[in-house]
């Protein structure tokens, strides 16, 4: 059987994925694509686009921002409930989310775990010279809302009769509990796995 190890491998021999800032010991959970696959990840982007953009009357493209307005997050739940409780091993140092573990101890080691705080899921950073409250903005963590608050605009400038579809590609931004250690592939597609079950 194949590991993931061992396709992570292959896929950086021939220039496909490289782990981000790997030459500085790595960044947890983040890729850069390498020559080859920037161009595949281009040709699929095209090919998506063509045929469900392009080819079709009842969808049309955007391309949002990837920050807005702080109340677009306060509007649609994201500031109050996109976030998970999570609490520290106080042995090992891991972080588990409080909501799926069996009972109130580390996985891992069984060691005492710290009170359950809520982590918010989105990347806060300032808009601005001055970091203060009113600076406040957040990287999208789905590219869905650039279309929601688009709605009204797409339909007025396109002409469009219910239903219709706006399609985007874009980046989004989710700040996840526990990254992973991305020098152990296998890892790495465990969590994937989990995360899609």
């Amino acid at each position: 059987m194949v590991t993931m190890d061992e396709i992570v491998a292959l896929c950086k021999r021939r220039g496909f994925i490289f782990q981000s800032s790997e030459i500085y010991g790595g960044l947890n959970s983040c890729w850069d694509y390498g020559p080859l696959g920037v161009e595949m990840k281009n040709n699929i982007k095209r090919l998506w686009w063509k045929a469900n953009v392009q080819l079709r009357d009842d969808v049309v493209g955007l391309d949002s921002s990837i920050l807005m307005n702080p109340k677009v997050w306060e509007a649609s739940g994201h500031l109050s409930n996109f976030a998970d409780p999570m609490a520290d091993c106080k042995v090992c140092k891991k972080r588990w989310r409080t909501d799926q573990l069996q009972e109130y101890k580390c996985p891992e080691c069984g060691g005492e775990l710290t009170e359950a705080r809520m982590f918010n899921l989105m990347f806060k950073t300032f808009m601005g010279p001055v970091e203060d409250e009113s600076a406040v903005v957040y990287l999208r963590p789905e590219t869905a809302q650039g279309i929601f608050v688009n709605f009204v605009n797409v339909q007025q400038t396109m002409r469009k009769k219910l239903p219709f579809g706006i399609a985007q590609i874009g980046k989004s931004f989710r700040n996840e509990i526990t990254p992973g250690n991305l020098s152990s592939g296998q890892e790495s597609l465990n969590k994937w796995k989990s995360s899609i079950l």
